[in-house]
């Protein structure tokens, strides 16, 4: 049978309202990307992860334990696992994230910062203060705790005086910008994804690529957020020449993403289908969102790489 719709959005909401974040993780795995990199605690700009790099690991690992379950009679003891996981956290059993995409994830992240400092951006990070954006919680239709976290999120920004909020992924950017203000009250602070920060800096590349990328676009990004040049004008800068696949730019085709958490298989396929895509255009693959990444990254061969954006810029940009 497939996987209980309800009991499995519970699972994930119980973990969101008990424990601040759909897959809780321990506090150095969501801040450790940081050491070293000299940020500041909290200031009128911050770079908030909102997570999704630091669950992308979890998720994708989760993902694994869902595929396995789904259509297999250990589906019908999910709502068994709800009841257990209000007293003890299972996902620490279940979604246990691979070391090496857990430091890829990190690398991404410091990669960005390091990326804002090169171009003069000053900005802090809110460390163990941070909290999750919310964002599957959202996907997933469950707008009164959505709601409610939402709240939660803007009172630690209020009590850092937070103006200024750089994003680091297409999830985080859309629910700041046009999502948390349709919920709260006038929210005081400006969103801008890295991408567009550093777009509109005289950032140059300390060594050319000579390379070639198929361009994989984030829904969010390119439809919603209007996002799409951005990420061409730096990779372009690099050296890289970018290839378009069929369904680009704001015609970009879903990698798969959320619908993983319910429909493991289904996203499955449509991660192919775009997969093939993506393969007609280009021999390599860049992201720009940690689901998306996750997603074509099961779907490609094990020769076919598929990078994040940030880590073809941190070569490209960073000394």
């Amino acid at each position: 049978m497939p996987l209980p719709t309800k009991e499995t959005i519970g699972i994930l909401a119980d973990n969101l309202r008990l424990r601040n974040s759909v897959l809780p993780l321990a506090q150095k795995a969501v801040t450790r990307w940081a050491n070293g990199l000299g940020l500041p605690r909290g200031g009128e700009t911050i770079i908030y992860t909102g997570m999704m790099y630091q669950l992308a690991p979890a998720i994708a690992a989760m993902n694994k334990t869902q595929e396995k379950i789904e259509d297999s009679w250990l589906a019908n003891f999910v709502g068994m696992g709800r009841y257990v996981n209000k007293v003890v956290n299972i996902s620490a059993f279940l979604a246990r994230p691979a070391q090496t995409m857990r430091s890829y994830c990190e690398r991404v992240l410091a990669n960005i910062a390091a990326l804002l400092q090169r171009a003069g951006v000053e900005c802090g990070y809110l460390y163990e203060d941070e909290l999750y954006s919310g964002a599957l919680i959202y996907d997933l239709g469950v707008d009164d705790l959505f709601e409610r976290h939402a709240w939660k999120v803007a009172k630690v920004f209020e009590k850092y005086q937070v103006k200024n909020i750089i994003t680091v992924d297409p999830h985080t950017t859309h629910l700041l910008r046009s999502v948390y203000p349709a919920v709260l009250p006038g929210p005081a602070w400006q969103v801008r994804s890295y991408l567009e920060v550093l777009a509109e800096r005289d950032l140059k590349p300390v060594s050319g690529l000579d390379a070639a990328v198929a361009l994989h676009d984030s829904c969010l990004y390119a439809r919603p957020e209007k996002i799409f040049e951005e990420p061409r004008t730096l990779l372009s800068r690099a050296g890289i020449a970018v290839r378009e696949p069929a369904n680009s730019g704001k015609f970009t085709l879903c990698c798969g993403g959320p619908a993983e958490s319910l429909f493991p298989k289904k996203a499955v396929a449509r991660a192919a289908a775009r997969m093939e895509q993506i393969r007609q255009a280009g021999e390599k693959a860049v992201t720009m969102c940690p689901l998306c990444l996750v997603n074509l990254r099961k779907a490609a061969p094990a020769s076919f790489s598929v990078e994040d954006i940030a880590v073809y810029l941190g070569k490209a940009y960073l000394p």
